[in-house]
Order: structure tokens, then C-alpha cells, then sequence
């Protein structure tokens, strides 16, 4: 399998949290042989350490604040007309309390609705920066994988320890910061449902 490739294909699956993603722990260096051929490479340290990586965790919290706020904003007089309405409701005719108290929940379930859009709307934006930075990291692994003699690329993420010298992440986040520093993105629209 082509490591560029591979490097890709995690990078999209690794799009699961709100930042980039967390640094784990670093396999300890237990010293001994290295072996020849057999290379590691941290993704997630990819993406944590290099500066695109750090700009990207950066404007996906700007958004995920935006739309946090925005959901505050609207929140507030739902909750206002919640109260509002249990504290009349007792002085109210069935029939009208059912009548208000359906319209109230109505409005919670379009609230919820728009909350989760927002949630999808995030995790797809992640989704497509992680898969950005992924294709620009792509000939740089392949370039470092190759000045190293490698003929088989681990991640090092699952490495419990060993020696650690074909560690090939400080090349590649050298690499991806000679290549980009920054990127931009705004928060993705949700796909078209023309299938419905």
C-alpha cells in the first residue's frame, strides 16, 4: 500500500474530536537494534504539532464558538417563554395550556434540530480540513519515507516502545511547515438531500 495513501485514509478517520486531534502518549525508547526498513509515523502528532494543524484546531474552535453563541442566543427567550409558561399554566384552560405547551414544544424540538445541524455542520468541516492537510501532507510522507529506506510504515501510535529512530514524524511536520502555516475555511453547508 502506498504510505502517502495510507497517511490519507487515517487522517480522515482520525477527524473524530472538536480539536485536530490529542497527542498520545510517545512509545517509550527502549534503545536496542533498530530495524532496518521498518519506519513509524504519528499522524495525530502530525496534525498537533505542525503549524497548518495547530491554525486548523484554531479556526475550528473560532467556529465551534460561533455556533455555540448563536445557540446560546436563541436559547435564551425559548427559556424565557418555558418559565413563562409553567408558571401560568396553572391558571390556564386545559385547552390552552395543551395549545401552548405544544407550540413550546415545538420550537424545542426545532432547537434541537438546529443544534445538531450545527454539530454535523462542524464535524463535516473538520472532516475537510483534516482531509487538506492530508493531501498536502501526502508527498511530503512519501519524500520522507523514502530518504529513510523505508519498506514499511507503522504508526507509532501503537508502538509500546522499541527503538525510536525511524521515527519519521519530526520530518514530516518540518515538512508540512515549510509547505503551509495557515489554511482557511469557513463552516460547511450540510449536503443537498436530492435523493428524497
Amino acid at each position: 500500500m502506498n504510505p502517502s495513501r495510507s497517511f490519507l485514509a487515517a487522517a480522515l478517520v482520525a477527524a473524530a474530536g472538536l480539536s485536530i486531534v490529542p497527542v498520545p502518549a510517545r512509545a517509550a525508547d527502549l534503545g536496542g537494534n533498530a530495524v532496518a526498513g521498518v519506519c513509524m509515523l504519528s499522524r495525530e502528532a502530525v496534525f498537533a504539532q505542525s503549524k497548518v494543524g495547530q491554525a486548523a484546531s484554531q479556526r475550528l474552535g473560532q467556529l465551534a464558538e460561533q455556533a455555540r453563541t448563536q445557540l446560546e442566543n436563541q436559547r435564551k427567550p425559548l427559556d424565557a417563554d418555558l418559565k413563562a409558561f409553567q408558571q401560568k399554566a396553572p391558571s390556564l384552560s386545559e385547552a390552552e395550556r395543551k395549545k401552548q405547551g405544544e407550540a413550546l414544544q415545538q420550537r424545542l424540538q426545532t432547537f434541537r434540530g438546529q443544534a445538531g445541524e450545527l454539530d454535523q455542520r462542524i464535524q463535516l468541516t473538520r472532516g475537510k480540513a483534516m482531509q487538506r492537510i492530508g493531501q498536502e501532507a501526502e508527498p511530503i510522507v512519501a519524500s520522507v519515507y523514502k530518504s529513510h529506506n523505508c519498506g514499511l510504515l507503522l504508526d507509532r501510535d501503537s508502538v509500546l516502545g522499541g527503538n525510536m529512530t525511524n521515527d519519521l514524524t519530526p520530518g514530516v511536520v518540518q515538512g508540512l511547515d515549510g509547505k503551509m502555516t495557515t489554511i482557511s475555511f469557513n463552516l460547511e453547508p450540510l449536503p443537498s438531500n436530492t435523493g428524497k
